[in-house]
């Protein structure tokens, strides 16, 4: 069940990054951030689960919550808080104008 919810939370962030960068900047835009979503989750998946392996054992603190789904979880954790710093947007100061594109 924490599998599919953090399934379902990628989704999500998926289909918020998607619409983000699609109305700043197009729709090749959209298509690489969520590529690029993929390709860190996929990669973060595989190292959080190889670096888990050392520290909880396979059958992990119970039956619901077990390694692969501890790893999800860590997973989850790093990747918000390196995409809070990635898609946030960058602060115009208020002595700079705004530049017309």
């Amino acid at each position: 069940m924490i599998m599919v919810f953090i399934f379902y939370v990628h989704v999500i962030g998926a289909v918020a990054a998607f619409t983000k960068r699609w109305q700043e900047e197009g729709l090749g835009e959209g298509i690489l951030g969520v590529a690029f979503m993929a390709l860190i989750f996929s990669v973060g998946w595989t190292i959080s689960t190889f670096l888990l392996k050392f520290i909880v054992s396979e059958k992990g603190f119970s039956k619901v919550f077990d390694r692969d789904a501890l790893s999800l979880l860590v997973l989850t954790i790093a990747e918000i808080i390196f995409y809070y710093f990635y898609f946030k947007d960058e602060s115009i100061s208020p002595e700079e104008p705004p530049s017309n594109q």
